[in-house]
């Protein structure tokens, strides 16, 4: 019963932000920007006009697969944001461009979030594994072990929200500043970045709920 209250309200969440990004991309993808710019257009754009000119634009696979990897300096933009001219497409390549100037800018939580890439990968894996045995072995100081190293990710998480929300507000002022994005389409612009910032939510929320639930458990 524990786990249905803890857990459940936030996998609700998680579910609803991905359906929420997903159904406003499917949406505002049959929206063509007044521009008349595609996806990597806008984003080269953006990095011209803030003098960055040693970052790739390229092509990755599968929907919605749009990251930036600032060891590598690339932008990789997934095929229906990269060629398309829609409202979202135009709205998610800004997004990661944003991360670009980000990174050129020094901006403090996105290094941070880079370091903290190893230590929340294994806390994902290796620390809740360990919650889970002890939880099973009724073994609460490996319980506490395991939960020690899967905070390592909702600290990652947490980190990863200001970073999120800050290229997302970067992308908002860019294309409004810049005509990119015309009076009209500012709705749809924030529709799918307001949308992909709460799946960020979302996995924390679920992340926090998770920890605290074998917290909890500990204690019995």
């Amino acid at each position: 019963m524990m786990y249905i209250v803890m857990i459940a309200p936030a996998l609700l969440l998680s579910l609803w932000a991905s359906f929420r990004v997903r159904s406003n991309f499917k949406k505002y993808s049959r929206v063509r920007s007044m521009s008349g710019r595609s996806g990597a257009e806008v984003a080269a754009a953006m990095l011209r006009q803030a003098g960055i000119d040693n970052v790739r634009i390229v092509r990755s696979q599968g929907l919605l697969s749009d990251h930036y990897n600032p060891v590598s300096r690339t932008l990789a933009l997934s095929q229906s944001v990269h060629d398309s001219d829609s409202v979202a497409a135009v709205s998610v390549a800004a997004h990661e461009a944003g991360h670009a100037l980000q990174h050129a800018q020094n901006y403090a939580p996105l290094w941070l979030r880079s370091a903290l890439v190893p230590t929340a990968g294994i806390g994902s894996s290796v620390g809740y594994f360990m919650m889970l045995i002890g939880l099973f072995m009724s073994f609460s100081e490996l319980i506490m072990l395991g939960a020690a190293l899967f905070s390592l990710v909702l600290l990652f998480q947490i980190v990863t929200l200001p970073v999120e929300f800050d290229a997302s507000s970067r992308a908002k002022k860019i294309l409004f500043q810049s005509g990119f994005i015309a009076g009209p389409e500012r709705e749809g612009v924030s529709a799918v970045l307001n949308a992909a910032a709460l799946t960020y939510v979302a996995a924390a929320v679920s992340t926090l709920m998770t920890l605290l639930y074998f917290l909890m458990a500990a204690r019995d």
